[in-house]
């Protein structure tokens, strides 16, 4: 989030605006980072290794599900729009 107040002339203004936008954005990077910092190696690199999994999982379903051929489409089609003509 940046937060930024600019009052007086316009000039004034804009440059206390981006001034205090940059503390701001600075502020917010320093906290972020110092978060990232406090964590274990080992426990960070756990967690990667588990979001790579999991992601690798992921695609590997839905691989499964939508890997068709031309055939397994047109029969899918075929049926969605039977069950719709139905209704």
């Amino acid at each position: 989030m940046i937060i930024g107040f600019g009052f007086g002339y316009p000039i004034e203004s804009i440059l206390m605006l981006l001034l205090t936008s940059l503390i701001s954005y600075a502020l917010f990077k320093n906290f972020r980072k110092q978060k990232r910092q406090n964590l274990d190696p080992y426990e960070e690199r756990e967690r990667r290794r588990n979001y790579y999994y999991e992601q690798r999982r992921r695609a590997k379903e839905y691989t499964r599900e939508f890997d068709l051929t031309d055939e397994e489409i047109e029969r899918r089609l075929d049926e969605e729009f039977d069950e719709n003509n139905y209704r």
